[in-house]
């Protein structure tokens, strides 16, 4: 028998479910491809995100089969914009491929805490006049390819591991401030 936590948990992520479904639905019913609309349930790709600088949430379905959810898109660009400034830059929806995979090695579970996303020139600039070396000239984040992220639940130590497996990209570790960066440069490792 279920105490009334239990219940909670579980009409909680039923809900959860049900609106990820409805949202998927509602942004396919959109597309104008038949095809497009025949791959709803099949080979959709998903994302949590928890920013820690804004509070702000999402999971969102960013992508179905070959072809990636401009709406999704426009409100994922949004959501990792320039915490400093609110400058909203454009993310490579590559980098969102990257991190659904590393979700998936990593188990599937929880959402990707943000600490940084895109970051505006301006930003970039003053970051590396106030940290001391600790931000790059030309940095990816400037462009939409790179992100810093954590897990809850998941050393940081295994979710740089899990990300270098995968030989996609940047993969930044910094145990200190607790995160890794991840990006869709070159692959190598710092």
């Amino acid at each position: 028998m279920m105490n009334s936590d239990d219940r909670h948990t579980a009409n909680r992520r039923g809900f959860l479910r049900r609106s990820l479904s409805l949202t998927a639905a509602g942004t396919l019913a959109g597309m104008t491809t038949g095809a497009a609309r025949a791959s709803v349930g099949s080979g959709e790709r998903a994302l949590a995100f928890a920013h820690t600088h804004t509070g702000e949430r999402i999971q969102i379905v960013y992508a179905v089969g070959e072809r990636f959810i401009d709406e999704s898109l426009s409100r994922l660009n949004h959501f990792l914009r320039d915490h400093y400034s609110g400058e909203v830059g454009q993310m490579d929806p590559q980098l969102f491929e990257l991190l659904h995979r590393l979700h998936a090695r990593l188990g599937g579970v929880g959402a990707f805490e943000v600490i940084s996303a895109y970051r505006s020139p301006a930003t970039n600039a003053a970051l590396r006049v106030s940290r001391a070396g600790g931000v790059a000239k030309r940095s990816l984040h400037m462009e939409g390819r790179a992100i810093d992220v954590r897990l809850p639940g998941v050393p940081l130590a295994a979710l740089r591991l899990a990300a270098l497996s995968l030989r996609a990209g940047g993969v930044g570790y910094y145990p200190k401030d607790g995160f890794v960066h991840i990006d869709t440069g070159t692959p190598r490792a710092w």
